[in-house]
């Protein structure tokens, strides 16, 4: 599956990973076609492997016993997902679901662990990917007890812009991929209201702008002193 390997070497989740390594885990996968709105897996649900992103869209969630969902991220091409299943055997932390036609690349646990047991170096590669993890989850979690709303804002946006993001001229970055205040609320953890009106000054003070529906970071810069903490 070449465009699987061109993936695993290129993307980046798996960014540095040995081409040798790559050519043997695309071997292993399983290529899949989903419709907007499945369900890849539940938390709680096994976890029975790992999915690369090579076209389209999913959201990682928690769903409450009350059916309140809190959006935890928005994943693009480039990005793996369920990779915890690969290393701990435990079950599902979150629930992932596609938001727009997905093509992935399924690889399945068993498998996985056959091939990295002979290659050892990809155990070291997965880490680092689940320490990269850890490291954003800190961040957020920092974000949330310490930033006021518009630097958790500012963190959000910065984060879609890492994903989807498309540079445009002067410095400029496109999120090209729609969302709502609501999405940007719900993962800044606030009120859509409120994160309406630091949106809306952002816009009025020429920090950011919407094109064709899509945000765009006028003074990526200036977010990201915003978002420091």
């Amino acid at each position: 599956m070449v465009e699987l390997r061109n993936f695993l070497e290129n993307s980046f989740s798996m960014e540095g990973l040995d081409c040798n390594l790559a050519a043997g885990l695309a071997a292993l996968a399983r290529p899949m076609s989903v419709k907007p709105g499945a369900i890849l897996f539940e938390a709680g649900d096994p976890g029975n492997g790992c999915y690369a992103i090579l076209e389209g869209s999913l959201k990682v969630s928690i769903v409450s016993v009350e059916g309140d969902e809190q959006l935890l991220a928005v994943l693009g091409p480039g990005a793996i997902v369920g990779e915890l299943a690969l290393l701990d055997g435990r079950a599902r932390s979150a629930t992932v679901t596609t938001l727009k036609p997905t093509r992935l690349a399924f690889i399945e646990k068993h498998a996985f662990e056959r091939f990295a047991d002979e290659n050892p170096a990809l155990y070291r590669h997965m880490l680092s990917i689940v320490g990269q993890r850890l490291r954003q989850a800190n961040d957020v979690l920092a974000a949330r007890s310490f930033l006021p709303l518009p630097g958790r804002v500012a963190q959000t946006l910065l984060q879609l812009a890492d994903t989807f993001g498309k540079p445009v001229d002067k410095d400029r970055i496109l999120i090209h991929y729609k969302l709502s205040q609501a999405d940007i609320a719900n993962m800044a953890g606030a009120a859509r209201e409120n994160v309406s009106r630091v949106l809306n000054d952002w816009k009025r003070a020429g920090t950011i702008s919407r094109i064709s529906g899509y945000y765009c970071l006028e003074n990526p810069e200036w977010l990201r002193r915003a978002s420091a903490l």
